[in-house]
């Protein structure tokens, strides 16, 4: 999961960045801290999937901590080159009917016994918490795909009908292979992985990037973790789900068990990435820091950087089997990494670094809409520029776009977005629209 060579001013920039990093005190954090329509078809698709050389994610470098001294570690290394010929895996896509509506989406205002009865009737059509013979590939394809020559392994989760896959997800896509041209994506997706999705990620594939959309199997991820003993709960039928949509949950649960189980960099579809992620290690992103202490009160699990086995995983696992709420948003997301990271965070061995807020989250939720707007004034000019040359320093990889906060909002031409994205694409689709 690092790029072949690395130049010495950047490993200088990651020094900084770690120096900067260790200052928070990070491990004392304070107290308070479808789908059915009427019409139908199906079409096959061939798709070529080849690359050249597979980088073990293991030897991911980065300056990692020592958190009982909390003193830097060097465990910078040369990268493990496994050497493979180009593979053609021919994989059948199902077009698929037209997505309507999300199963996993509960009734609202309903009490606990009127939601687990509609939960009961709803559990035949859940098929993402079943095995069947195509999800069963699920394991040999990544493998497969892994061995493409992945300078840096990511994965992203889209569980929405593919046509709601839009412009703000493809420019996620885009600036990351801009920042990481080596890497691999994979979208762990059943809608994704199909006709319509192969024709949204048709430009990335035509321009020779990494890309592979997988249908998941749940039931192979959790296996041999405490995820098993919640799936096998929930379907059960006796398990409340919660009043959030159970996709949302199901997402907090796979990113953990993808990472355990295979390694590399997961990140939300909401992010522009900005820089090369080779330098991160076994680290997660504080979203907020208390300004007088300097000690996050808060992490994100939007953005994480984990060696294939990590031991905190499985402690971020258990905390989900063990304390799911469907009915707390950020529970079992990033209220879930916050405490369990409280709590274990730093076991010796575990090598765990928290990056600032700068790293993942710059701009805070409720900031993000100033940076979709066109600067008016000369002061707001001046702005804009500042913002950028803050964005394009060595401290900030990503940036969170906040969708639940930007979905609606148009970026206007001029604004700090589109400078953003015309400096960080590589397709460069059009970016002025109602939405993105």
């Amino acid at each position: 999961m690092i790029s072949p060579k690395k130049s010495s001013s950047t490993l200088l920039k990651m020094k900084r960045m770690s120096q900067k990093v260790f200052d928070y005190n990070l491990f004392r954090r304070p107290a308070n801290s479808p789908v059915f329509s009427t019409l139908s078809f199906v079409a096959i698709f061939f798709l070529l999937y080849s690359s050249d050389t597979l980088v073990s994610i293991a030897n991911l470098p980065m300056h990692a901590v020592d958190l009982k001294s909390h003193k830097t570690v060097d465990h910078l290394r040369e990268p493990t080159l496994i050497t493979t010929t180009n593979i053609q895996e021919q994989i059948t896509i199902d077009e698929g009917p037209d997505e309507v509506y999300d199963p996993l989406i509960p009734p609202d205002n309903v009490t606990k016994e009127e939601r687990l009865v509609w939960f009961r009737r709803k559990l035949p059509e859940l098929e993402i918490l079943r095995s069947n013979n195509f999800t069963q590939q699920f394991h040999s394809r990544v493998l497969q795909f892994l061995n493409n020559g992945c300078s840096i392994q990511f994965y992203m989760i889209w569980f929405s009908p593919a046509k709601s896959f839009g412009k703000r997800e493809f420019f996620a896509m885009d600036s990351l292979f801009k920042a990481n041209p080596e890497g691999c994506l994979m979208i762990l997706s059943k809608s994704m992985d199909s006709g319509r999705g192969y024709r949204i990620l048709k430009p990335l594939l035509d321009g020779g990037f990494k890309i592979l959309a997988v249908t998941p199997d749940l039931p192979f991820l959790v296996k041999n973790t405490r995820g098993e003993v919640w799936l096998e709960e929930i379907k059960s039928g006796k398990k409340d789900p919660g009043y959030i949509p159970l996709s949302q949950n199901l997402a907090n649960l796979i990113r953990l068990t993808v990472l355990y189980k295979y390694g590399g960099v997961y990140l939300d579809t909401d992010f522009i990435t900005l820089k090369d992620f080779s330098g991160l290690r076994n680290a997660i992103g504080a979203q907020s820091v208390d300004l007088r202490s300097k000690n996050w009160t808060r992490l994100n699990n939007a953005a994480m950087i984990f060696d294939i086995n990590h031991p905190i995983l499985l402690d971020y696992i258990s905390e989900f089997a063990a304390t799911f709420n469907g009915n707390k948003w950020g529970h079992n997301g990033p209220y879930l990494v916050s405490r369990v990271t409280e709590k274990v965070g730093s076991t010796p061995g575990y090598n765990l670094t928290i990056v600032p807020p700068e790293a993942f989250y710059p701009v805070n939720w409720n900031q993000i809409r100033r940076l979709f707007r066109k600067p008016q004034k000369e002061s707001e000019s001046r702005w804009v520029e500042s913002m950028l040359n803050e964005l394009n320093q060595e401290e900030t990889y990503a940036l969170h776009l906040w969708n639940k906060r930007s979905r609606e909002l148009a970026i206007e031409e001029g604004s700090v977005l589109a400078r953003l994205i015309s400096e960080h694409c590589v397709i460069c689709q059009d970016i002025y629209s109602t939405s993105l």
